[in-house]
């Protein structure tokens, strides 16, 4: 019992040495009175903008980033990426008929097109709206019952899930009908597909996202509509026959050439070893991308920062990754595994911020669970700023291909309480970071990233 109370106490036999701890703890500190990660938000947001893979403002923020980096002496390399180069266009939704209505009247349904949406005719389609909670009740529905009609997935994110900090768990449950929901759309025989926003602000905030569809079946046109348009929609259509006009004009162009921007900060000792601090650069095109995923873009972009200003060299080289496309397929990601797949080895650590930017508590790990072991010490160090947790548990999906061939992965752990509320919708914005929290996610990432750099051994795997 003593010993464990002492290894928790005392952190165990540390990896690092004293001195390098109280570096660790030099650049927590530094990174919690650094306005870098904010200023270089605030541009990103506010000075380019929505940031859709293949858009003008993707190419102008993979510029501007690779500017940065350079300007902190960091070695750049522009990695080449296709992309996909969907546009929005027009969506716009009304009902035409509905128990109640008074004569002359429609009556306006707040919705968004989905990623990757294809289009219904230009001038829109008109149709019957049938609603269903989940897949199983559209399963139970007499043959044919949805046929030619706007199908409604009504199935709600978990608020009350949400409340209690497992944000991401209530995701998943929400946004499978955003992801699957127009295949069985379409294999029910349905003229359109709309499924309830998955996200947990009821202030008629649409939320985006991709969709897959099957390349063997008839793509149809998929929206997403506002928690408050959806409950309309089911009450109205317990009723009586509810009808919809639906126009939605995106276009898919052809594929487009983007990049991933690599910065190299050198190792002194090893400097073909790396450690990952990354972000996805691209975001959905309703808001600015701030805390998807404009945060984990800037805490990244101030680990090389910190260790610039504060003349740090570890013994590994620190790799910053802006990924290009996470939205939309990673792609970016995919490009990389496949352009180093012979340096694997060389990856020792690889993390990924992309939870938003509020309170981080610790650090997720994926990998051996030594790894939670290896970490104490640097958990004592983060234990200054409230992020003591070391936890087993997912990384990034940028980083799950090196995960997947063994690198180390890791991710702060975040208050999944509010980032949902904002999450791609016209909602996430600059305004909507606090830059306390900021900076501590800043200090984990640099700190985290230093100590697996400068490590006598690499981290276990």
């Amino acid at each position: 019992m003593m010993d464990r109370l002492n290894a928790r106490m005392n952190g165990g036999q540390s990896a690092w040495t004293a001195d390098q701890l109280a570096t660790m703890r030099k650049i927590r500190e530094a990174a919690m009175r650094d306005p870098y990660a904010l200023n270089e938000l605030r541009h990103l947001t506010d000075n380019i903008g929505p940031r859709l893979a293949g858009s003008p403002q993707a190419q102008q923020a993979v510029d501007w980033v690779a500017a940065e980096m350079r300007s902190l002496g960091a070695t750049v390399t522009l990695e080449k990426a296709m992309v996909p180069h969907w546009v929005r266009g027009v969506e716009t939704g009304e009902l035409v008929a509905w128990p109640g209505q008074a004569a002359g009247t429609t009556q306006k349904v707040v919705l968004t097109a989905l990623g990757g949406s294809v289009a219904t005719p230009a001038e829109g389609l008109t149709a019957e709206v049938i609603v269903v909670p989940d897949f199983a009740a559209l399963r139970a529905l007499p043959a044919d019952a949805a046929k030619g009609k706007i199908l409604l997935f009504n199935h709600p994110f978990d608020k009350e899930l949400a409340a209690v900090g497992n944000g991401g768990a209530a995701y998943g449950g929400a946004v499978v009908y955003r992801a699957a929901g127009p295949v069985a759309g379409t294999a029910a025989g349905a003229a359109a597909v709309l499924v309830r926003s998955a996200g947990g602000a009821d202030y008629r905030l649409p939320h985006t996202g991709m969709t897959d569809y099957d390349p063997n079946m008839t793509k149809i046109p998929a929206a997403a509509v506002t928690a408050e348009d959806a409950e309309m929609l089911a009450n109205l259509a317990a009723q009586g026959p509810v009808k919809m006009h639906l126009t939605l004009t995106p276009q898919t162009l052809p594929d487009a050439q983007s990049y991933n921007v690599i910065a190299d900060w050198k190792g002194t000792e090893h400097p073909e070893q790396m450690v990952i601090v990354s972000g996805h650069l691209d975001s959905w095109d309703l808001g600015t991308g701030a805390i998807d995923d404009g945060a984990g873009i800037a805490v990244s972009m101030q680990a090389i920062h910190l260790l610039q200003s504060l003349g740090i060299r570890p013994r590994r080289t620190v790799r910053f990754v802006a990924w290009m496309c996470e939205e939309q397929g990673s792609q970016g990601a995919a490009a990389y595994v496949a352009d180093y797949k012979d340096q694997i080895a060389n990856h020792i650590g690889a993390i990924e911020s992309d939870l938003g930017a509020d309170h981080p508590t610790g650090i997720s790990f994926e990998g051996k669970p030594e790894l939670g072991r290896f970490l104490r010490p640097v958990a004592q160090v983060l234990d200054g700023i409230g992020a003591p947790i070391v936890e087993s548990g997912g990384s990034g999906e940028d980083i799950a291909g090196l995960a997947e061939k063994g690198v180390p992965s890791f991710a702060p752990i975040q208050d999944s309480r509010f980032y949902f509320n904002y999450h791609h919708t016209a909602a996430d914005t600059f305004d909507k970071v606090n830059p306390k929290h900021l900076n501590e996610n800043a200090a984990v990432m640099a700190v985290l990233a230093y100590a697996l750099a400068d490590s006598p051994a690499p981290a276990p795997r």
